[in-house]
């Protein structure tokens, strides 16, 4: 039993799997505010545009 505790606490696996887990998690919410902040820039421009066409001549 003692053993197997001894190589339970040698396993950085786990560590390693963590690790990918944060990078992960890291990388999508820049994605995410990436996208938001194009969505966001790309409604200006939609309603900037519709404005400008639905002028009366």
């Amino acid at each position: 039993m003692s053993n197997l505790f001894a190589r339970f606490i040698k396993d950085e696996s786990g560590a390693t799997a963590i690790e990918y887990g944060l990078i992960a998690a890291l990388i999508s919410v820049a994605l995410i505010t990436g996208a938001s902040q194009l969505g966001n820039a790309l409604n200006n421009a939609f309603v900037k545009l519709g404005n400008t066409v639905a002028k009366p001549i």
